[in-house]
């Protein structure tokens, strides 16, 4: 169970990575979807309904494949991230972090200590093979796990440099629709304000050495944002998938 995370290796060769949103946790969806070949589910548990069980669950359905699990995590909650990560995470996002201090904090609560201050359960715990690949698990102390945080407020553009410099933080992924609420204009992508608050984080994260992650919105999708300079695009949810589609079969056979 324990391994090379693929998402880190494939970003890390210079590849882009697509992905789909997991906001209904359905163990089956993700089977179908990590097989059909995405390079990482996000099990959303910031706006998905789903328990760190249901997370469990999910991510045994990807089992076999180098489908990545990436679980966006309620808050930046060092309890949380703890038990998300011994759950068997591969990967983490935390939202709106703000400030370089949060940033360090995301980081050492994926580290065992003295670098971090995750507990350690590594002899028991899913992510180290219950216990199978304890050591191994425990001396590379969170090498594998790829950290991803994101911008979603004024404040955190405002703080950029800062946030970049610090280490262990993989990726920063700009999050829309929470940063254009910061300026007054929920879900307006064609905002001034907002557009320039984008444009600004987008620049910065692309000349760092960190990745540059993104959410696809109206004409600015994976294709376009790939070609601007983004590593990572999230372009597709289960929930859409579904409504579209059934929504489409319906309009095209429903007799009138």
């Amino acid at each position: 169970m324990y391994r090379p995370n693929p998402l880190k290796q494939k970003l890390r060769a210079g590849k882009k990575a697509l992905g789909c949103w997991m906001h209904l946790e359905s163990p089956i969806a993700a089977e179908m979807l990590a097989l059909i070949g995405f390079d990482f589910l996000v099990i959303d548990h910031e706006h998905g309904p789903g328990s760190i069980m249901d997370a469990i669950h999910t991510m045994q359905a990807m089992n076999g494949t180098d489908c990545v699990p990436l679980v966006r995590v309620p808050w930046n909650d060092t309890v949380y991230l703890k038990r998300i990560l011994d759950a068997g995470a591969e990967a983490i996002m935390v939202p709106s972090v703000e400030t370089a201090q949060e940033a360090e904090a995301v980081v050492r609560a994926c580290r065992y200590p003295p670098i971090g201050v995750r507990g350690a359960a590594y002899p028991v715990v899913r992510a180290s093979s219950y216990g199978l690949e304890g050591e191994r698990y425990r001396d590379e102390n969170g090498k594998e796990i790829f950290i991803i945080c994101q911008v979603e407020t004024v404040k955190a553009v405002e703080n950029i440099d800062a946030l970049l410099s610090v280490e262990g933080v993989d990726m920063w992924f700009i999050g829309p629709m929470d940063l254009s609420a910061t300026v007054g204009k929920l879900g307006d992508f064609n905002n001034p304000e907002f557009q320039k608050l984008k444009r600004k984080a987008e620049e910065a994260i692309a000349a760092s050495d960190k990745f540059l992650g993104g959410l696809p919105w109206d004409e600015d999708q994976a294709d376009v944002m790939f070609a601007r300079g983004y590593d990572l695009a999230i372009g597709a949810s289960d929930v859409i998938i579904l409504r579209e589609g059934a929504r489409e079969h319906l309009t095209k056979f429903r007799p009138k």
